[in-house]
């Protein structure tokens, strides 16, 4: 894992990660660099990676500073240690429906569908966000397997009157409280995939961690609600984990 700068969600996250390779027994190598790093900087560290015959799973932690070209230094990922599927080589072969990685978050978030018996082939499924970790990959899945999508973003009109149409609803807006109960199908599955840190409402509390999703107005409408925390996150991190063991047995057996 390539960590840039002090941004302190990336940082949880990779604690995160590194804490599961860590019960999984998997080696972990995690490469810090500062937020004035340079776009040949952070190049090297890939590339030590790339290079590295130990290493079956490299991802780079975005958002990544202002000032450094994230597609460029995405592009050179080895696509045999893209678990996180962020090389525009895996994007392309998830959109076309033949994918060797999918994103990490999609692919827990149709974990949680699965697990729950929320069936997706067929249904009418809205993605609030248009993001390439979430939105758009999720999209290229859904439609994988079967389901009627339409994505959300900022310049859609009446976004409620969509959102209520939805079977599945997942949102990835990374804002407080945008969906509320009236925007929702009753009986809905409703993903929430938004972390937001809110101050407390108690005089020298910590912060909170709060989704997209205003949860007292939803929940009651929702047939089924993912928590924020502990919702998607541990399912993104399970996912990644799974997509590195793919790609460590790949790398055994074309050894």
């Amino acid at each position: 894992m390539i960590l840039v700068g002090d941004d302190p969600a990336s940082a949880v996250y990779v604690r995160h990660k590194t804490r599961a390779c860590e019960e999984l027994g998997y080696l972990s190598v995690q490469l810090d660099l500062p937020a004035t790093a340079s776009q040949d900087e952070v190049l090297h560290a890939i590339e030590t990676l790339n290079a590295d015959p130990d290493i079956d799973g490299l991802l780079v932690q975005l958002p990544l500073p202002e000032g450094l070209d994230e597609r460029g230094l995405v592009r050179t990922i080895r696509p045999d240690k893209d678990v996180d599927c962020q090389h525009p080589e895996s994007v392309a072969a998830l959109a076309v429906g033949t994918p060797t990685f999918v994103p990490a978050t999609p692919l827990g978030i149709m974990e949680i569908l699965h697990d729950e018996g929320v069936e997706v082939r067929g249904a009418e499924v809205v993605i609030v966000g248009r993001s390439n970790i979430v939105g758009r990959p999720l999209a290229a899945l859904m439609l994988v397997n079967d389901a009627t999508v339409t994505v959300c973003h900022s310049r859609t009109r009446d976004l409620g009157e969509v959102t209520r149409r939805a079977d599945i609803l997942v949102v990835a807006t990374g804002r407080v409280g945008l969906v509320t109960g009236d925007m929702v199908k009753p009986g809905a599955a409703v993903i929430d995939v938004g972390i937001n840190r809110t101050p407390s409402p108690e005089p020298g509390g910590k912060d909170r961690l709060v989704g997209d999703v205003d949860r007292p107005s939803v929940e009651p409408v929702a047939g089924r609600l993912t928590p924020v925390p502990g919702g998607v996150g541990p399912l993104t991190i399970a996912m990644l984990m799974r997509n590195t063991l793919a790609a460590a047995r790949a790398h055994d057996e074309a050894r």
